[in-house]
């Protein structure tokens, strides 16, 4: 549900042609390093929730969440006032062209302005699932998207009574979409339930709660801070070859977090299943969660790689009809999801190192995987081999596939299970 905000931008911002893809495609871009920062803390918040659910602690568990809103809000402040006034440059410095710097920026500004709703939309999310109510968390962003999917292309084209605004208009569709999500998260909250409440008495500053989570997450922001970001040098790397394959790229991308997303809650299942079974003092029932979970993800991204992979030209050609940008489209979309099967125990087992708490283990594997392994592979087969941005979809595959192996040996050893938190 996560990835559908993205997908509903692309998919109308198809119609303003293909520097607007590539707008919306680079101020992605860029806002994969608010979503690992976001990523990141929501690691500590649903482990240390896990952990106080698990040792029956409610109380507890719903302070921890407080602090973890206001540690929200607090990192928000200057990515929005940076975003703002360096949105020009920003989206300069990342290869866009002309047409993207002058007439794209304001885009960039509404969303990199209101990130807080997306830093809260995850926390919050985070926290449910740490309770072990991720229903919860499915209904808001169930909200959140149907705001979206009705308010963006009213904005955009001028619907009804609706000023039409452009690209623009998506930018401040999705952003209030989210927002709204976000105030329904807190009703959640407030209304409580068997599991979590949050009372008026929880809600202080509490800087050793605080402090403790940037702790936890510390190494977590690292960790999804690698991954982003090197997604971030991949754009800049294939803008190298114009707009086209940029919306090309950046469209198929956009389809590969639809199914990706969905597997990372299963993801983060067994990572909720692993802190509430150490919690508990259960280790044993942690590491069957997290098998249990690599067997169902992978079950699941096999279906949709192979029907990815098997149907990945008329699935393009659903977004864009420029057929320059379908063909980098389609090109991407089959070579990453050929990999899906590994994807499917990377993104399994990574997370449950992050739920037992043991942030430290999945960042240096990042490290090796993403900055030191396919960001060079990346370059190498795209510019020296002649590859063009085909060896940047490839490189992905074979990062991802190497991601999955090396977590699997890392987990066999079984460290994790000594963690405290």
């Amino acid at each position: 549900m996560e990835s559908i905000f993205a997908v509903v931008d692309v998919y109308f911002s198809n119609r303003l042609g293909a520097d607007a893809v590539a707008t919306v495609g680079l101020t992605e871009s860029m806002l994969t390093i608010l979503y690992a920062m976001a990523m990141g803390l929501s690691i500590g918040a649903m482990a240390l929730v896990a952990w106080r659910i698990g040792e029956k602690a409610p109380d507890r568990a719903a302070r921890v969440a407080v602090q973890a809103i206001l540690l929200g809000l607090i990192v928000s402040l200057p990515i929005a006032v940076c975003g703002v006034v360096f949105a020009r440059d920003l989206l300069a410095t990342m290869g866009g062209s002309g047409w993207v710097v002058d007439h794209g920026y304001r885009y960039a500004q509404v969303m990199l302005g209101g990130n807080a709703v997306i830093l809260l939309l995850f926390m919050i999310n985070a926290i449910f699932r740490g309770a072990g109510d991720a229903a919860v968390a499915m209904r808001v962003l169930w909200l959140a998207n149907a705001i979206n999917l009705l308010l963006c292309p009213m904005l955009m084209f001028g619907v009804g009574p609706f000023p039409r605004l452009g690209l623009v208009g998506a930018a401040v569709g999705t952003t209030i979409g989210r927002g709204v999500g976000v105030c329904y998260q807190l009703y959640c909250l407030s209304r409580g339930n068997a599991r979590m409440t949050v009372r008026r008495e929880h809600i202080r500053l509490e800087l050793e709660s605080m402090l403790a989570i940037v702790k936890l997450s510390a190494s977590a922001v690292v960790q999804m801070l690698i991954a982003m970001t090197s997604a971030v040098a991949l754009v800049r790397i294939v803008s190298g070859f114009g707009s086209a394959a940029v919306a090309g790229y950046t469209t198929a991308f956009r389809i590969i977090l639809f199914a990706l997303l969905p597997s990372w809650g299963m993801s983060n299942a067994g990572a909720t299943m692993v802190g509430q079974g150490l919690g508990a003092g259960k280790p044993e029932r942690a590491e069957r969660a997290v098998w249990l979970a690599g067997l169902y993800n992978m079950v699941f991204l096999g279906v949709v790689g192979l029907v990815f992979v098997l149907l990945s030209g008329p699935i393009i050609h659903i977004f864009t009809s420029d057929p320059e940008v379908a063909g980098h489209g389609t090109q991407c979309l089959r070579i990453v999801s050929a990999g899906f099967l590994f994807y499917a125990w990377g993104m399994v087992l990574t997370q449950a190192f992050n739920g037992a708490g043991d942030t430290f283990t999945p960042t240096i594997i990042n490290l090796f995987c993403f900055w030191l392994w396919e960001l060079p592979l990346a370059w190498v087969l795209a510019y020296p081999l002649g590859w063009g941005p085909t060896g940047v979809f490839a490189s992905i595959a074979i990062a991802y596939a190497t991601l999955a192996v090396v977590s699997g040996v890392a987990f066999r050893r079984g460290t994790w299970k000594t963690r405290k938190l």
